[in-house]
């Protein structure tokens, strides 16, 4: 299962990308970034690539609206780039620039556990997303087997504390459009 931005592999890596296809016939590939600036996966020097099992060196050539576009060094074809399509890039956690103040690497949240303002337990973070509009946590619920997707903001994400090891979480308050269907 490839990984989720944020994620950290056995090693304590980071997932900072994912080569999603080859790009033209010279061995380019795109790449989705996961770095605030996509451009910058090219500056952090060689990327482990498990599932690949080597170390790849990218070289960024442009940012287009679908991703990066980046060279490879020893690719040179399009079969070449096309046999690396849905690696994930990783890098040292020692790597990365320590956190702003409230900021958080999304592996930093994973695994956190989610109360209510009151205390009680709500679940725990499995994931952390952006589809556009903002971070969202995906907390799975300790009283079902579902998860809910929570804005990632000071409105419903209060307080972050990554070194008790818990975030303070307020749920949304269902809608009308949420009930079952009236019949």
């Amino acid at each position: 299962m490839p990984g989720r931005p944020g994620d950290e592999d056995r090693d304590g890596r980071i997932l900072l990308g994912r080569i999603v296809a080859a790009h033209g016939v010279r061995g380019e590939v795109l790449v989705r970034s996961y770095a605030d600036d996509p451009a910058a996966i090219g500056a952090y020097g060689p990327l482990a690539a498990p599932a690949a099992n080597r170390t790849l060196e990218l070289r960024v050539l442009r940012v287009t609206a679908k991703g990066v576009v980046a060279r490879i060094a020893g690719i040179g074809d399009r079969n070449a780039a096309e046999a690396l399509a849905g690696i994930d890039l990783y890098i040292d956690r020692a790597q990365l620039p320590a956190a702003g103040e409230d900021e958080f690497y999304h592996a930093d949240l994973i695994g956190l556990a989610a109360v209510a303002p009151d205390g009680a337990e709500i679940g725990r973070v499995v994931a952390v997303h952006n589809f556009g509009a903002g971070d969202l946590i995906e907390v799975a619920l300790a009283a079902s087997r579902r998860t809910e997707h929570i804005p990632f903001n000071d409105r419903f994400v209060p307080e972050v504390d990554v070194a008790a090891g818990r975030i303070v979480v307020s749920l949304p308050e269902p809608s009308d459009e949420d009930g079952p269907p009236q019949g």
